[in-house]
């Protein structure tokens, strides 16, 4: 392991560096873990960090309380069902869910869960059974989950639900998932914004993290205008009371499934936020190293913070009498210990902890067994936060750029966002799709059966030399009033040989698959055999017969 001593020591190491999260892991074993231990700050804070925290993909948080359309908001996202994934006017989703890519769809229980060594959740232990038994992880063969990953939440319970008892800390375990995610995504429903005991309890175990949380008012095209107008405005001035900040959350307006609008008037509005949403979650995997550098600092500041306090409450405990009573006033006058070490040490008041939390825990432990300042542990500290994570930096920047031309994240909804005449301001875009194309079989296509009702409606359109022009479909497809992004997806599917235009065949196909979806079916990730047009299939096969002679 190299050393992240003094001078000559720390530079030849760094040169030994090749990535961000490589350094940050290093960093961290040798300057802050050290103190996290000498001082007992996984007994008041969160546990210590093992290597797949680093490591592993950035997450997503999706929090609110129940059926505001947490597993609907997924499923959007995935373009796919997840086994668990129930939904309904009740309280459904009772468990945590993790939700990873795997080659196979599998479930994986939490007990079973939190000894892989390999998933970020080790330390997660400390909750319990009645946690580990409401905890479990999917795995899914999902093309977004190969960029991310994404944890589903029970719902938080009304006022009138609020006395029953889960069995575990709820808000410690969202406290928990909120210092790790990347994301967190607070789901609210334009129907229920009564704030509940359990709920303001929920953001005060978010509240730390405010520049992961992105508030979303979902089902808000089951409301009129007017209702919409007035719901936003008391959404906003809930979330401010609860925050307790005078800053204005940012908060995306939209209806999050597949269904159609039932308010055709809103699609532009709800259109520019889902864009602007997905996009702060396509950028995820590129910002994942900042992230883990943030998150890293953020601890090792709370860490120098607990140091200070740890130290002083030593120093002021008597040796023999009196420990009892002396415990109990320095607990009493923990507010005012605060501001004398913010004095004396100069540390800002937003690196140390909540103070009614930290007395909380105060009181089961023995002061007298807390141990005195070691300055050569804070000085390794000192020198983390003012020079090894600023040499780090330039890697950093050279890691940006190199991930500026890799791909965001792929797959489900995201397949639908700027796909043929979807795409705002260049109608006729056609990204091509690397892929082998297998030889299709001989079989029946299922389109074909109503075929003649989609015919009426493709030469009703007038088309052009047999085909129908991207404007001239969109203004039909719309009409449907499907989310645009999935109108993306169908497009992309039914544009079988990306010339951005559709044939008889492939108009027919768009119409089944508009059809498929309203009745509340999902798309597939790609044309199976029985889909693709048989016109495309013999195409295809004398193309990849004109490929092979040009080869020979």
């Amino acid at each position: 392991m190299p050393s992240w001593g003094h001078g000559e020591d720390v530079g030849k190491s760094l040169r030994e560096i090749q990535t961000v999260t490589e350094g940050l892991k290093t960093l961290y074993r040798e300057k802050l873990l050290p103190l996290e231990k000498q001082y007992s700050f996984s007994d008041f804070h969160s546990p210590g960090l093992e290597d797949a925290d680093f490591d592993n993909k950035p997450m997503v948080l999706v929090v609110g309380q129940y059926s505001t359309g947490k597993t609907t908001f997924i499923r959007y996202l995935l373009e796919q069902d997840y086994p668990g994934g129930r939904v309904g006017p009740e309280p459904t989703t009772d468990s945590f869910t993790a939700i990873m890519y795997g080659d196979m769809e599998s479930i994986i229980p939490g007990n079973a869960l939190i000894v892989d060594p390999n998933k970020p959740f080790r330390k997660l232990n400390p909750f319990g059974n009645k946690f580990l038994n409401r905890f479990q992880c999917v795995q899914l063969p999902n093309q977004v989950l190969e960029s991310i990953s994404i944890i589903d939440t029970p719902g938080i319970l009304s006022a009138a639900k609020k006395r029953l008892s889960r069995g575990y800390d709820f808000p410690a375990v969202l406290q928990w998932f909120a210092e790790h995610v990347d994301r967190i995504i607070l789901l609210c429903d334009a129907h229920k914004l009564d704030l509940s005991d359990e709920f303001t309890r929920t953001i005060g175990a978010l509240r730390g993290n405010e520049d992961k949380l992105r508030v979303v008012l979902n089902k808000a095209d089951l409301v009129d205008t007017q209702q919409l107008m007035r719901v936003y405005g008391a959404l906003m001035w809930s979330l401010g009371k609860v925050f307790r900040t005078p800053e204005v959350l940012r908060v995306y307006i939209g209806s999050f499934w597949s269904a159609p609008f039932r308010v055709p008037d809103y699609r532009r509005l709800f259109e520019r936020e889902e864009e602007s949403l997905f996009k702060d979650i396509q950028d995820l995997p590129r910002n994942a190293a900042l992230r883990k550098l943030n998150d890293l600092v953020k601890r090792a500041r709370l860490v120098r913070a607990h140091v200070y306090i740890i130290n002083y409450l030593k120093q002021e405990m008597p040796l023999v009498f009196g420990r009892e009573n002396k415990k109990k006033d320095l607990i009493y006058d923990l507010p005012d210990i605060f501001t004398r070490i913010q004095q004396r040490s100069q540390i800002s008041p937003g690196d140390f902890p909540d103070c009614a939390r930290m007395q909380e825990r105060l009181m089961s432990h023995d002061f007298a067994k807390f141990k005195a300042l070691k300055p050569k542990l804070m000085l390794a500290l000192d020198e983390f936060l003012t020079t090894d994570i600023a040499k780090l930096m330039p890697l950093l920047r050279k890691e940006e750029l190199e991930v500026v031309n890799q791909p965001k994240v792929q797959g489900g909804v995201f397949l639908g966002a700027n796909r043929g005449p979807f795409n705002e301001g260049n109608p006729f875009m056609q990204v091509q799709e690397n892929g082998e194309e297998c030889d299709l079989a001989d079989v029946d296509w299922v389109v074909a059966k109503d075929k003649t009702k989609y015919d009426e409606i493709f030469y009703s359109l007038s088309p052009t030399k047999g085909k129908l022009s991207g404007t001239k479909v969109k203004n039909w497809m719309m009409s449907t009033q499907l989310p645009t992004s999935v109108l993306g997806r169908i497009w992309k599917l039914s544009d079988v040989d990306q010339d951005g235009l559709l044939d008889e065949e492939e108009f027919a196909l768009a119409s089944y698959l508009i059809e498929v979806k309203l009745d509340g079916h999902g798309l597939p990730p790609a044309l199976p055999p029985h889909l693709v047009p048989p016109s495309k299939r013999r195409r295809k096969s004398s193309k990849d017969g004109e490929l092979m002679n040009n080869e020979q």
